[in-house]
C-alpha cells in the first residue's frame, strides 16, 4: 500500500468522517422525528406501532444517541449494536416484502436490502473501533 494511502486511512479526521457518513442517515431521521414530533407519530401509527407516543419518542433515542455514541467513538459497538438493531426490527416490521406483492414487494426488499449492508457498516466500525482502542492507535480515544 503506497505510503500516502496508509497516512490517509490512520487519520483521526478520515475516522471521524468515516463516522458522520455512516450516522448520517440515523441522525437526520431522529432530528426530523423530535423537530417534526406529529409527522413522528404519523410515521409510527403508519406502522401500526401504539402507543405512537412512545415509540417515537423511543426512535428519537435510539437514532440520536446510538449516533452519538458512534461518531464520539465512546462505546462504538454499543451505538453500532442499538443502530443494528433498530434496522432489523424495521425490516420485521415495516419492510416485510415477503407479506407483500408487486412493485411494494420490490421496494421493501430493496430497503431490506440496504439495511442489511448498512448493519455490514456498522458492525465494521464496531470492530474497527474496538481494534483502534486496544491497539491505541491513531485517532483513537
Amino acid at each position: 500500500m503506497p505510503k500516502t494511502v496508509a497516512t490517509l486511512l490512520e487519520s483521526a479526521i478520515l475516522w471521524f468522517l468515516a463516522r458522520l457518513a455512516l450516522v448520517v442517515v440515523f441522525v437526520s431521521s431522529g432530528l426530523a422525528k423530535l423537530i417534526d414530533f406529529e409527522g413522528g407519530l404519523r410515521e409510527m401509527r403508519g406502522a401500526g406501532l401504539e402507543p405512537a407516543v412512545f415509540f417515537n419518542v423511543a426512535t428519537i433515542t435510539v437514532l440520536l444517541g446510538g449516533s452519538l455514541l458512534v461518531l464520539l467513538d465512546r462505546a462504538a459497538w454499543l451505538g453500532a449494536a442499538v443502530l443494528s438493531g433498530f434496522l432489523l426490527l424495521t425490516i420485521l416490521i415495516v419492510h416485510t416484502f415477503w407479506n407483500q406483492s408487486g412493485g411494494q414487494a420490490q421496494v421493501s426488499l430493496f430497503f431490506a436490502l440496504e439495511h442489511v449492508s448498512v448493519v455490514g457498516g456498522l458492525l465494521a466500525v464496531a470492530i474497527a473501533s474496538h481494534r483502534k482502542h486496544r491497539d491505541g492507535g491513531a485517532g483513537s480515544r
